[in-house]
């Protein structure tokens, strides 16, 4: 692959058309704001990142998360675009240089398509065709179809958001340009590729639009002509998922600390732990210096410190992979190609993650309350477009927006837009629905 032909700003729903601007953006500052002001951008404020939306004290949400990320992956994009022009000459003057917005967009993109509640939200669409009800639907559909929905991914889903032309959506969903679009496929493979538990990039769906992305930009196939399509990762994907592993990862302990599950005796220890004992009495010393006294005030400071060691490790490592990056054979993360001291101490917040934080009683409550809603979201909204003529189907229908095909003749359509419905929910508005549908709860006129 080569990077001149991979950094594209032609914009997928508009090859051929060249409107005139009125203003001095750039083409990919244009992704940029065209997601910031968007609607399916500002719902991500009322879905869970990891622990239960705030109460008394505020945690990370799906927007404030993808702010983050989209801040560190600018400085992963700058980073990289200024150390390589450098090696690469060729590479000044050109649209290269941009990649620092590319992969903020990208950044700002990477959790569009996730449903209400995270990963309970995703195993609740998967497991009601694989568990549920909806497993009799299987023999009404086609192959390719039925792998898309048993492995409903998120992924998969925000590429679809921002390329499929919903009902009133001009051609090309969101016209962003190629690379930022590209930029967004973590695991572009399709669904047919993947085994039982993987994640794949894109619906059947959308399946020629990737194909024109990657077709256009020169992404290198690896899959044998007939077998399902594998593709190797655009570059720049490596440098979201970098920051989104940052992120994540580092503000998930920021976070867990507040609500009180580790102390700061651990989440000191943690975050130190990311440097060697030079650096440790550095930041020590720093500490005091700067009077940073209050224990919330010196883990925000640890944080900051070990998000700038981790963005700096690893535009280190994707300089010294690039080669076997842009040849499709880099295995693993970013972060997996770090230094091992820090490898090992992300590695340590990882474990405790799990052990600690994952599975402590506010998250494993939210998982299960959000599995059940979901659950019984897609069981009557199904049920209703498989027998639309009955009075209620036509009530629960009657409800779903008209961006949506729900009237479509087509079984495969009308199921994809209950997807798309209720994945497109936020956690507040998921409940409020179910608790009506339900009859628990009445509107208030």
């Amino acid at each position: 692959m080569y990077w001149k032909q991979l950094i594209s700003n032609k914009r997928l729903g508009q090859e051929y058309r060249h409107a005139k601007r009125n203003d001095d953006r750039t083409e990919f500052k244009r992704d940029y704001d065209r997601l910031i002001f968007s609607a399916p951008f500002r719902r991500l404020q009322n879905k869970t990142q990891v622990f239960p939306l705030p109460g008394s004290v505020f945690v990370h949400n799906r927007l404030t998360h993808s702010l983050e990320v989209a801040s560190v992956g600018m400085s992963l994009g700058n980073d990289v675009a200024t150390q390589l022009v450098l090696k690469r000459p060729e590479l000044r003057g050109t649209l290269f240089e941009q990649i620092g917005q590319i992969v903020a967009t990208a950044c700002l993109a990477h959790d569009l398509g996730n449903p209400p509640f995270g990963h309970s939200g995703e195993k609740a669409i998967q497991t009601f065709f694989t568990e549920g009800p909806g497993l009799a639907l299987q023999s009404q559909v086609s192959p390719a179809f039925w792998a898309d929905i048993t492995h409903f991914e998120g992924n998969a889903n925000a590429f679809r958001l921002l390329t499929h032309q919903f009902c009133g959506r001009r051609p090309g969903g969101f016209v962003m340009t190629y690379s930022t679009l590209a930029s967004i496929v973590k695991y572009p493979y399709s669904s047919q590729a993947v085994s039982k538990k993987g994640k794949f990039g894109f619906f059947e769906s959308e399946r020629e639009n990737y194909l024109r992305i990657a077709d256009e930009m020169g992404i290198s196939q690896l899959s044998a002509p007939g077998d399902p399509l594998r593709f190797a990762r655009h570059p720049l994907v490596y440098l979201v998922e970098a920051a989104d592993d940052i992120c994540y990862e580092i503000m998930d302990l920021e976070d867990a600390y507040k609500l009180k599950i580790l102390s700061f005796q651990e989440t000191e220890q943690l975050l130190l732990g990311f440097f060697d004992e030079m650096g440790q009495k550095r930041i020590r010393q720093r500490i005091v210096e700067e009077h940073v006294d209050d224990s919330n005030e010196k883990v925000v400071y640890l944080r900051s410190c070990v998000i700038g060691l981790l963005e700096h490790a690893c535009v280190e490592a994707f300089l010294a992979h690039e080669e076997e990056i842009l040849a499709g054979t880099f295995q693993g993360s970013l972060i997996d190609h770090i230094s091992p001291e820090p490898r090992e101490a992300y590695k340590r917040c990882a474990r405790l993650s799990v052990e600690r934080i994952y599975k402590s009683k506010p998250v494993l409550d939210v998982e299960l309350s959000g599995y059940k809603i979901m659950e019984t979201l897609m069981e009557q909204m199904v049920q209703a477009v498989m027998n639309p003529d009955r009075y209620y189907s036509q009530q629960l229908i009657g409800r779903v927006s008209s961006q949506y095909a729900i009237h479509a003749d087509d079984l495969e359509t009308r199921l994809m837009a209950v997807i798309d419905y209720i994945a497109g929910m936020t956690d507040v508005y998921a409940l409020d629905v179910y608790q009506k549908i339900n009859g628990i709860s009445l509107p208030i006129i």
